[in-house]
């Protein structure tokens, strides 16, 4: 009998569940990631800086990102405002925030703003200001100070196949879309088969968050009118509406924005996060084998 063989059947049988327990362990917590980690959109600016191993910008945007990452294992929102009054040249200045989904727990948001960290550089190469959403977290920075101003201009709208013949659907999204433009904040709804929920930036004051909810809502119908799905990105805010148990955006869906950057970064990071699960699998299946 070979020796890898004659060890694998020699190995006490609790051993394995608690291998393959690793595993589907490991497969799980990456799925809820990814799903997480989706890229929605992402906005740069025209204006670029040049890299340097003395750039103020490089070193300011580092100290950012930096920031952001170390605050997201605390909280689910912050802001930033690094090297202003300070820089020189003043463009080198940055004002920044990120923002989890208001359901998110801190460590999930941890993960969500690592990826987003680690794939605005990819979207944005030495940008003075970039903005990347993903489906569980934001991150924006710009050279200008943006944080408290309110900017309810479309950044990405996406609505599924129609569902017109569904008197009572819509009849419960109004009703959901209702109770979603009167939140101040982040809010969940439901009504029979429909759901939604909204979230404003938390650097808007009340009555601005308010008057980007109202927006927000106000376009889902008006852009989605007919759809059994809906998202609508702002500047400030976003909502999002769908049928229990479908979110299908398929081929016949309608979208605002330019997919293959997000398909071009979800094979990159994708890629990376294969072969982390395959090195781990690896390494257990060595240890089996002795």
């Amino acid at each position: 009998m070979p020796r890898a063989l004659s060890l694998l059947l020699s190995t006490s049988i609790f051993n394995v569940p608690s291998s393959l327990f690793i595993l589907i362990s490991i497969y799980h917590h990456a799925r809820l990631s990814q799903a997480y980690n989706v890229f929605i959109y992402g906005g740069c600016s025209q204006e670029k800086y040049q890299p340097g191993p003395n750039s103020p910008m490089v070193s300011n945007l580092n100290s950012f990102l930096a920031s952001v990452v170390s605050s997201s294992s605390q909280a689910l929102y912050n802001s930033f405002a690094i090297g202003n009054g300070t820089s020189i040249p003043p463009e080198a200045a940055i004002y920044g925030l990120y923002q989890c989904r208001g359901d998110l727990k801190v460590p999930d948001c941890t993960g969500c703003i690592r990826s987003a960290v680690n794939q605005i550089s990819l979207v944005c190469p030495y940008s003075y200001g970039a903005a990347l959403q993903l489906e569980g977290c934001y991150v924006r920075y710009e050279h200008v100070n943006f944080l408290g101003q309110l900017d309810t201009s479309l950044r990405y709208k996406r609505c599924s196949k129609s569902s017109e013949n569904d008197i009572e659907f819509f009849r419960r999204r109004d009703g959901v879309l209702a109770d979603l433009k009167a939140a101040n904040g982040f809010r969940v709804s439901s009504s029979g088969t429909v759901e939604g929920f909204v979230q404003c930036l938390w650097d808007l004051s009340p009555a601005d968050c308010s008057s980007c909810l109202s927006e927000v809502v106000g376009q889902l119908k008006t852009m989605c009118g007919l759809a059994a799905a809906g998202d609508v990105f702002l500047g400030q805010c976003y909502g999002r509406y769908w049928a229990s148990g479908y979110y299908d955006f398929s081929k016949d869906s309608s979208t605002t924005s330019n997919d293959q950057v997000g398909k071009a970064v979800a094979i990159i990071v994708g890629s990376v996060a294969g072969l982390a699960v395959l090195v781990v699998s690896l390494s257990i299946c060595r240890k089996a084998t002795g």
